[in-house]
């Protein structure tokens, strides 16, 4: 960027929380920094970046790493949540600190900082260096919204009544809110994390959410009342979407190996739409009665079926479930998930709708059974449902089970008998797709975001 009196390029330091979640909508906006002409560099653990299966594409993206206190092993070596937020907490920012002096030092100052959400006290270290910071949230803006209420103490906890009505957003029922919110005390290290969020965003430049505008406009538009707030998604891989970026296929930094030679040869021989896909993301884990409810419903349905069930989660598998289904399924620790969905193959995604999976089938076209388990996932599946209209949810029993039978049922409506609405939701998947796809391409709103902040930066 810049003209021949003005060569050097803008370098940013972006900074994700360390999992796979965080990483990956985060590297993707690197790498779109990168595409046009900005010197983008990535923070990360000690332990991620010593852990992790690196894609060589992106080593033209920088990384650089500091310490969360757990150098030899990571959130694991924790032994949990509370343990590992506290060190972090604790030791990242003196850390963080120590690797911008030293780049200062070393002739690669600090232009512009991207920290995640989840990480506040990123910015007061870059407001130290007077650096121009933007806080990104991995999350959707419904989400976020609800937070931002709590932390201003304008939704009082436990939730006095059954729904809530919060601007730009459906009523939603307390079910429907995300589970540190309707299930009050249930994780409150991580209810501190996602509150806190708010703590000193008045102090932040800009405000990044991986969307594009026309997905969450009532929200957005809301919230830009009190801050720059700017929509820079989807940040999945260009190859993808608008295809800008030359062999971007793959975010590039997988904290899980995928199976890919084995998930993409037994996708080759299906028909189209005759795939269910099913992933319940990096991190959510199902009980043991879920998983059986669910490996017989996908029995009896008597569809193709790839479940993605990590190695931590195989001895929750009914006896012999693999052999048994070997005709009609395949089961995998891990999978290389963009190439599964852009399979024409794959005609329904069984997901948990983390918010990372719930943007790539949007953007990809593919439609949702959704079986949110917590977090952010109850917010995003109602969205799926009742305002994108691209999928169903297959709803609990009063124990938080969602029964076998109800689970065939809506594969029956999406997979093999699509009725109506099915029909509705297939033809909403597409245009949501070139929705995403308009959004990010050349001249898109995100495009322009991107665009409008390197400019500031120059």
């Amino acid at each position: 960027m810049g003209d021949e009196n003005n060569p050097k390029k803008p370098h940013v330091l972006i900074f994700p929380y360390p999992a796979q979640g965080h990483i990956n909508p985060i590297l993707q906006f690197a790498k779109r920094l990168l595409s046009k002409g900005v010197k983008a560099a990535l923070v990360t653990t000690v332990f991620l970046s010593n852990s992790s299966f690196s894609d060589p594409s992106s080593t033209s993206i920088d990384i650089h790493t500091i310490s969360d206190g757990f150098d030899q092993g990571g959130y694991e070596q924790a032994g949990s949540s509370d343990a590992y937020l506290a060190t972090f907490w604790s030791v990242g920012p003196n850390s963080l600190a120590a690797l911008i002096k030293k780049l200062g030092e070393t002739g690669h100052p600090v232009d512009a900082f991207v920290y995640d959400g989840f990480l506040p006290w990123a910015l007061d270290v870059a407001k130290q260096f007077g650096i121009p910071s933007a806080v990104f949230f991995t999350q959707s803006c419904a989400v976020n919204s609800v937070y931002y209420h709590i932390s201003k103490g304008l939704l009082q906890l436990p939730l006095p009544v059954p729904h809530v009505s919060l601007p730009g957003l459906p009523p939603l029922q307390v079910s429907e809110l995300p589970s540190f919110v309707a299930l009050y005390g249930s994780y409150p290290a991580w209810f501190d994390v996602v509150v806190n969020q708010f703590s000193n965003i008045d102090g932040a430049d800009w405000v990044f959410f991986n969307i594009f505008y026309d997905l969450e406009k009532e929200v957005v538009d809301w919230m830009s009342r009190f801050w720059n707030v700017m929509t820079v998604g989807p940040t999945i891989p260009s190859m993808y979407l608008d295809k800008r970026i030359e062999n971007d296929k793959d975010y590039g930094m997988n904290l899980l190996k995928p199976n890919v030679d084995a998930c993409m040869s037994w996708l080759g021989g299906k028909p189209k739409d005759s795939v269910l896909y099913v992933s319940f993301g990096s991190f959510a884990s199902l009980g043991i009665e879920q998983t059986t409810e669910l490996a017989c419903a996908l029995k009896s349905s008597n569809v193709y079926f790839l479940w993605v069930v990590r190695e931590t989660e195989m001895a929750k598998l009914p006896y012999n479930f693999i052999e048994e289904t070997s005709e009609k399924g395949l089961v995998v620790a891990w999978c290389p998930q963009l190439e599964v969905l852009s399979n024409e193959a794959v005609g329904c995604f069984l997901t948990h709708c983390g918010f990372n999976s719930t943007l790539e089938a949007l953007s990809l076209g593919v439609p949702m059974l959704a079986m949110p388990q917590w977090t952010d996932q109850p917010t995003n599946a109602r969205h799926v449902e009742d305002v994108w209209r691209i999928g169903i949810r297959a709803h609990p029993n009063e124990k938080g089970v969602v029964r076998r039978e109800t689970i065939e049922r809506c594969i029956k409506e999406l997979l093999t008998e699509v009725g109506e609405k099915g029909k509705e939701i297939r033809k909403n998947s597409i245009k949501w797709k070139n929705l995403a796809k308009k959004g990010i391409d050349e001249g898109g709103n995100s495009d322009k975001n991107i665009d409008k902040f390197i400019a500031k930066l120059l």
